[in-house]
């Protein structure tokens, strides 16, 4: 069996334990000249389907270790899709759950059997495989595959608060609406845009010219997506 591993965002990790995110990519080059292609999963997920049986949830690869359940599992445009699950009521659940959210450990890491692979140039296609684990990993390895976003209590509090903020005139300092955008997946340099400029300039409620125009759309874009996720 073998074995690749991705990073993670460990700060959206709810308190419940749960997360979602990317165990794998797809068309991203790795470090060991891999390449997934889209649809490479496809017929291991509907076996898992088909048998009720998921890929297990394992810490390091160890198979007499799990710690958590992958409540759901799909390919989507980007790559594999997962919300995961960790089992608190465990020991090993609850030890991960505590790494996670300190930032000891970063990754994941999915094990997977070869059913079908070709050369192409300097790389390796990986066209179909067999999943039967995606792990938790101290190894991070590729950025593209990170989590975008959790479903939680915390998630919709901080909403909840920035919305009355804004209705009562005392919006959210810029930094505090950035770290909101993080939280909810959004990609460190683009909140850093999308706050700094588009969001500073709204609450001080500057007009909508045609120079600030597209930082706006993207922080009205953002505020929607945002919606979606504590919903």
């Amino acid at each position: 069996m073998h074995t690749k591993a991705f990073d993670l965002h460990v700060k959206d990790v709810s308190e419940e334990g749960t997360f979602v995110g990317y165990g794998a990519v797809f068309g991203n080059l790795d470090r060991v000249g891999d390449i997934i292609d889209p649809g490479a999963f496809a017929k291991s997920l509907a076996r898992h389907t088909r048998e009720k049986t998921s890929p297990l949830m394992l810490w390091n690869h160890n198979p007499s270790e799990p710690i958590g359940v992958w409540e759901d599992l799909e390919e989507d445009g980007k790559g594999l899709r997962g919300k995961g699950r960790l089992v608190l009521e465990t020991t090993k659940g609850r030890e991960a759950h505590a790494l996670l959210k300190a930032g000891a450990v970063r990754g994941l890491s999915i094990g997977y059997r070869t059913i079908k692979g070709e050369p192409s140039g300097n790389a390796y296609k990986l066209k179909e495989v067999d999943l039967v684990e995606i792990s938790l990993t101290a190894m991070p390895a590729n950025p593209k595959a990170l989590i975008t976003g959790v479903k939680s209590e915390a998630l919709a509090a901080d909403l909840e608060e920035f919305a009355r903020r804004l209705r009562d005139g005392e919006p959210l300092p810029v930094k505090n609406f950035e770290d909101i955008l993080r939280e909810a997946g959004v990609p460190k340099a683009m909140a850093t845009q999308i706050a700094s400029v588009g969001y500073a300039k709204a609450i001080r409620g500057e007009p909508e010219g045609k120079a600030n125009e597209p930082e706006l759309t993207a922080l009205k874009e953002a505020l929607a997506s945002l919606k979606s996720l504590s919903s």
